[in-house]
């Protein structure tokens, strides 16, 4: 075997071991909970926070998601099935329950402001909560921006799970943004891959006042 013939037959063995290593590195979740707590800062520091002690818990399995958002205020849930392209949202508060339903049309219409956001790495590391995260930044359609530490070593299989991090190339470990005078960070205190029944992410049948996407925004059209 000529000297040439060596060095490609060497160098292809390199780029194998090299792509089984970065496969075998980079672990994708299909399945599990991700669980962030959520933290606010305002200027108006004496004012009671309604969101403190609140959390957001994510329920992944394949194609659906369940993310249930609590806090003192009451929980938000938002249930997707990516394949079948269906969803509703139900909304707990003062003891008023309320199930909107979400066709695939909606559920674009509802995300439009995350429509081709892309995250630009800043080159900054950080280690929280055990990961090792890169720092990227985003700007959203109406000028507000995201800052995101992610793990690029863990991928989460169903990409329509939060279409803020579509585009994400990793797990987001923390995260923050801004609305009105409000800013939020999320930091992931748990992941945990155990089996979650299918019944996990079932419509409710009774208990709520239905409502479609479309109602519950009319009278946010008749107010313009």
């Amino acid at each position: 075997m000529t000297t040439s013939k060596v060095a490609a037959t060497i160098t292809g063995m390199v780029l194998m071991t090299m792509s089984s290593f970065f496969a075998f590195a980079q672990k994708t979740i299909s399945e599990g909970t991700l669980t962030y707590k959520i933290s606010t800062q305002s200027d108006k520091s004496t004012q009671a926070d309604p969101l403190s002690g609140a959390t957001n818990t994510v329920y992944l399995k394949g194609s659906l998601s369940r993310t249930d958002m609590s806090s003192a205020l009451g929980k938000e849930t938002t249930i997707y099935d990516a394949k079948n392209g269906d969803g509703v949202i139900l909304k707990e508060y003062s003891g008023q329950k309320l199930m909107i339903t979400l066709s695939k049309e909606n559920w674009a219409k509802q995300n439009n402001k995350f429509e081709g956001l892309t995250f630009v790495n800043t080159g900054e590391t950080k280690t929280i909560a055990g990961y090792n995260c890169t720092k990227a930044n985003a700007k959203l359609k109406d000028g507000s921006s995201i800052t995101v530490y992610y793990a690029p070593d863990v991928i989460i299989n169903n990409k329509e799970y939060n279409q803020t991090f579509k585009n994400l190339s990793g797990l987001p470990v923390q995260y923050e943004f801004e609305n009105g005078k409000l800013k939020f960070q999320y930091l992931l205190s748990s992941l945990n891959i155990a089996s979650i029944p299918v019944s996990k992410f079932d419509f409710p049948k009774t208990g709520y006042r239905v409502m479609t996407y479309d109602e519950s925004h009319q009278g946010k059209k008749e107010g313009n």
